[in-house]
């Protein structure tokens, strides 16, 4: 037993081949799973430490938990891109829609928050149940720099060994996908321009993301 009350077991994703089609079937972590993951990311936490988290995307407009501190984070080896297929926040299993992850290589700018020692439990659980319904994200401690100098922050970053994980779709159907797919958090297409909104009001540069939404707008203007 460990301080959350379980059992520590590390869960095992089987590696799987990139799809060239996002599947319908799907395998979401069972409860034991996904507390042993929050449990192994937290295994050098000492109950008085604060912890830093790392927001690229949704967590940038809505983050839904408190926080002390929020500072703008540049991180190096990562960069936002929208490679993970939503089957259940912002699509389904039958129309399963895209959200973004932290692929490998480049860099992102993104949001800094830091988390109260006292809130890091239950602010964790809740973060585990918004973030890893599945094994599609790998959680690690990565190195941020901040205007105040670089902090060390927990970010979601993508799993390349799922089903999850895509890449290299035509802007075409990128476009389809992000206009038509809706989740239990609503419609991809919110979730997009929520968060290039966000970004936009941070200072916060994405040129990759500002051409999508350009092309997303033309395409609602024509009536495609």
């Amino acid at each position: 037993m460990n301080r959350f009350g379980l059992n520590h077991v590390n869960p095992i994703f089987a590696p799987e081949p990139h799809p060239a089609a996002a599947p319908k079937s799907f395998r979401l972590l069972t409860e034991a799973e996904r507390h042993a993951s929050m449990l192994d990311a937290l295994a050098g936490w000492t109950a008085d430490e604060d912890v830093w988290v790392y927001g690229y995307g949704s967590l940038i407009w809505r983050p839904e938990f408190d926080f002390a501190e929020q500072r703008t984070a540049l991180l190096h080896g990562y960069h936002r891109a929208l490679c993970l297929w939503s089957r259940v926040n912002r699509g389904t299993p039958d129309q399963p829609g895209l959200v973004f992850g932290l692929d490998i290589g480049g860099s992102c700018r993104g949001m800094a928050y830091r988390i109260p020692a006292g809130d890091v439990p239950s602010t964790m659980e809740a973060l585990w149940r918004r973030e890893m319904p599945s094994g599609a994200y790998i959680p690690r401690w990565l190195n941020c720099r901040t205007e105040h100098g670089v902090v060390s922050a927990l970010a979601f970053t993508m799993n390349r060994n799922t089903d999850a994980y895509v890449r290299g779709l035509p802007t075409e159907r990128l476009i389809s996908i992000v206009r038509n797919a809706h989740g239990s958090y609503g419609p991809c297409i919110e979730y997009v321009l929520e968060t290039a909104r966000a970004l936009k009001q941070s200072n916060i540069q994405d040129k990759r993301l500002q051409a999508l939404v350009r092309d997303l707008r033309d395409s609602l203007a024509d009536g495609l």
